[in-house]
């Protein structure tokens, strides 16, 4: 072993108040190791080592992750800044009058300071180590399916097995596309978008997806001049496609220019970015936004070494995130996040870590075989757009003519959308097959939120005769549900 694992510089609290000061022994051994401290990896890291586990955390970056530091928690305050200026402007319509003048400044201070406290993990580490984990800074390799090969700064390396469980949580990377000379140019990822200190007179994003759709709409919001390029047909590709068509009719009014259904075939910068796309037209832009989706490093994170195609898309597992090489699980080697390709979200990953870590320690967990097939997922556009399980296409191509769809537009299902007025955009649609809900979408303000009561309904399988059965509050949105309930009846 060419390096020595990180003690912390304190004793470590192991269990119920028991006190353990770190071996020679244990620099080389560890109950568990866990790649990646995003927030599922943190999670279980941290629950193993309170649980008196020996647990080694291994983290490249930042602790927290792409949700902490240019994820979840910065986009949505930018959202919530993006929010209020759209507010303010239905004020003539609603309330009175109002003058609004955007300002960027206060939205990167509350980034910079209040929610990546200058892209510094420091405190995170100090609560990481403070529930025992042995945290290590490098870059974490497979060797085996239960040892990990760590390369720190410096050139050192360190080997690690683990007796009890190895977890990749690694997370991933934006995905680049290999445009002709984009390579050569300044472009953003959402990192840089999220880091920026003021915005530019006008943003080209490159993809229509929930991240490029998200970050366009806030610097529409702030003044940017914006045009969306996305290949596919629709914004929200994955999602319902009125879903899709609502948020480019509402992105449209906000001057918002759309390029759908046409890729973008090369890219060249001199003092700005200009893209030829492949029916033709040119769209140019000081910045440009690559959103084209996440990829996962398979090669890099030694996949081959457990039997897994180091070209695959993503980890395989089973029902209890058991990595699954060559057609049967390995008992000691778990994958959680976005590794395991069930969905680039935050509460996905803090989902699997509760599986696993009830697996490593020994406890009864039923095989959680369903979570693709009833995700919720939000958009935070505005329009909200929430979304759970099964769109009524997936539906229709597993059920064929025994699904029932229905939809109607927010204003009309809900009387407190109505009265919302300006900004109150939306739909509800239901997916059912066989008496329950397979698949919902709730899009319109606070659409995530509406997206509970439907999330439960699809998760727990609730036949639809009962949630029709239910009283719902009047005059809220969620209350549009019920009218859908109504006609799914009959």
């Amino acid at each position: 072993m060419s390096g020595r694992v990180v003690v912390p510089r304190w004793p470590v609290l192991v269990g119920r108040g028991r006190v353990r000061i770190m071996s020679a022994a244990d620099e080389q051994t560890a109950d568990a190791v866990v790649i990646g401290l995003g927030p599922g990896g943190e999670a279980l890291a941290g629950d193993l080592a309170e649980a008196g586990l020996d647990v080694v955390g291994v983290e490249a970056r930042l602790i927290g992750g792409e949700c902490a530091y240019w994820g979840c928690v910065p986009t949505k305050m930018m959202l919530r800044g993006a929010e209020v200026l759209a507010e303010a402007r239905r004020v003539p319509q609603l309330a009175g009058t109002a003058e609004v003048t955007a300002d960027w400044a206060p939205v990167a201070g509350r980034v910079r300071e209040e929610a990546t406290t200058g892209w510094d993990d420091a405190a995170a580490a100090e609560r990481v180590e403070g529930k025992g984990v042995r945290l290590l800074r490098g870059t974490a390799r497979l060797t085996s399916p239960t040892s990990v090969t760590v390369a720190v700064d410096g050139g050192e390396r360190h080997d690690v097995t683990a007796r009890r469980a190895v977890v990749v949580a690694a997370g991933s990377k934006a995905s680049v596309p290999p445009l002709d000379g984009l390579a050569d140019t300044p472009y953003w990822t959402n990192h840089e978008f999220v880091e920026a200190a003021q915005l530019p007179e006008s943003l080209v994003v490159l993809g229509g997806g929930a991240v490029g759709c998200e970050l366009a709409q806030v610097a529409a919001r702030f003044g940017v001049r914006v045009s969306i390029v996305e290949q596919g047909p629709r914004l929200l590709g994955p999602e319902e496609p009125e879903a899709g068509d609502l948020l480019a009719d509402v992105f449209t009014r906000e001057g918002v220019e759309l390029h759908l259904g046409v890729g973008a075939r090369a890219v060249s910068y001199d003092d700005g970015f200009r893209l030829e796309l492949d029916d033709g037209t040119t769209v140019r832009g000081e910045r440009l936004l690559v959103a084209t989706g996440r990829h996962v490093d398979l090669d890099g994170l030694g996949a081959a070494s457990i039997g897994i195609d180091p070209g695959g898309k993503a980890l395989p597992v089973d029902g209890h995130c058991h990595v699954v090489a060559g057609g049967e699980p390995l008992p000691r080697t778990f994958a959680l996040g976005d590794v395991t390709g069930q969905g680039p979200f935050t509460h996905v990953a803090v989902h699997q870590a509760r599986v696993v870590r009830d697996v490593v320690l020994g406890r009864d967990v039923p095989a959680d075989l369903g979570t693709v097939d009833r995700l919720p997922r939000v958009t935070f556009t505005d329009p909200e757009i929430g979304a759970v399980g099964l769109t009524a296409a997936q539906a229709r191509d597993r059920w064929g003519d025994a699904v029932t769809v229905v939809q109607q537009p927010l204003a009309e299902a809900s009387a407190r959308a109505w009265m919302h007025g300006p900004g109150n955009d939306g739909l509800l649609m239901l997916v059912a097959h066989d008496g329950v809900l397979v698949g919902a979408t709730s899009a319109g303000p606070h659409g995530g939120e509406v997206l509970g009561a439907l999330s439960v309904a699809v998760q727990a399988r609730v036949p639809v005769r009962d949630l029709a059965r239910q009283v719902w509050a009047y005059p809220t949105l969620h209350r549009g549900v019920d009218a859908l309930l109504g006609e799914l009846t009959g």
